[in-house]
């Protein structure tokens, strides 16, 4: 994977970069809310337009949202204002609400070499258009099976959200949030995604590294009860692993029938999912806990530290007092004044919402 980079942070920008939000119809409120947020408190504690941001849908009309609200766009996606990036928005019944016109409107925007995203299952309207092929992709883990099947050429991934190159894909709920201050980290400096963070009160910044929980039943669907009470075992008991032949004994399969069902569905040897179960449960103790190195590898099974940091290392690429170390990174605040030339116009709602951020504590409290 080639991921999208911009150097360094864009201290000396001037224009802010434009967002164009296509809404397709029963797309998720909260994946849009955690994908926009983000911008808002950029611009907030900036004290500065870094971001405008507009909606859009194929006729200009209203968009109904998957819980029922109804949405006015700002614009129809044919008459939109200048926009550097597009993020497709999807939701419910993906297939069913991606219409030619909007394959056609995306693939031109690609032509003019407009940055294109996509969060919950918006990133099968791309894959549709033709525009994620030889790009490695996230999406909702509801439909990552359909996208491989439907797009082979697409590098479908489980991670919450990827970056490659001038595409960036976001599977659903709050994991765009993570997408989006990964790209004000790029654009602007860890110090200002940092910021949205604490005021958010999101503990972790989760990164590419991170996958979503897929349920093994929707992966497999019904057919493999077998295989679903071996993994079910596993998880129940990653403190002392289960030996490979008492989890064949429990689910009256043989062991070279164990084997047959990971190599056929799993695409690994039950060792090593066992294993992979055990290491992403570490992560998570030594991301979200205080516990120390040796408590973490005791509890996930492992019979030494030294084994379990050379696992970890082969597994994640980092050792594990390096996880822990970056997990517990904190960034300073700087305090500046709040500008007393900034005109602001109060019609545009990026504009506005910046305006009325003027009287909190926390306007312009990020130095650029």
């Amino acid at each position: 994977m080639t991921s999208y980079t911009s150097g360094n942070p864009t201290q000396n920008r001037t224009a802010p970069q434009s967002i164009g939000f296509l809404l397709l119809d029963n797309f998720t409120l909260i994946s849009l809310a955690s994908a926009v947020e983000p911008l808002r408190m950029a611009n907030q504690l900036s004290g500065r337009e870094l971001y405008r941001w507009h909606t859009l849908t194929a006729d200009g009309g209203q968009v109904w949202a998957s819980d029922g609200l109804q949405i006015t766009p700002d614009a129809a996606m044919h008459s939109a204002p200048p926009i550097d990036t597009v993020i497709v928005c999807g939701g419910v019944g993906i297939q069913r609400t991606v219409t030619r016109e909007h394959v056609t409107w995306l693939q031109a925007q690609a032509r003019q070499s407009r940055r294109l995203g996509a969060v919950c299952t918006g990133s099968w309207a791309l894959a549709c258009a033709g525009l994620l092929d030889g790009f490695d992709c996230s999406v909702h883990w509801e439909c990552l099976a359909a996208m491989q099947e439907a797009y082979p050429r697409v590098n479908m991934s489980t991670r919450l959200f990827t970056l490659d190159r001038n595409r960036f894909t976001s599977s659903g709920g709050t994991a765009p949030l993570d997408m989006m201050l990964h790209l004000i980290s790029r654009d602007h400096g860890r110090e200002l995604s940092a910021a949205i963070s604490e005021m958010f009160v999101y503990e972790r910044i989760r990164n590419e590294q991170d996958h979503q929980r897929v349920p093994l039943k929707h992966m497999l669907g019904t057919n493999q009860p077998k295989l679903q009470e071996i993994v079910a075992l596993m998880e129940a008991n990653l403190e002392e692993p289960i030996d490979l032949d008492e989890l064949a004994v429990y689910v009256s399969v043989s062991r070279r029938q164990l084997e047959r069902l990971f190599q056929k569905y799993l695409h690994c040897s039950p060792s090593r999912y066992y294993l992979k179960l055990r290491l992403i449960r570490a992560r998570q103790l030594l991301k979200q806990t205080p516990m120390s190195i040796i408590e973490v590898a005791s509890v996930c099974g492992f019979v030494s530290t030294p084994h379990f940091s050379k696992c970890y290392r082969e597994y994640f690429g980092i050792p594990p007092r390096d996880e822990r170390a970056g997990s517990n990174t904190t960034q300073q605040v700087a305090m500046m004044p709040i500008p007393q030339a900034m005109a602001l116009s109060p019609h545009s709602g990026p504009m506005a919402a910046l305006s009325q951020a003027r009287n909190e504590s926390t306007f312009a409290s990020v130095r650029l």
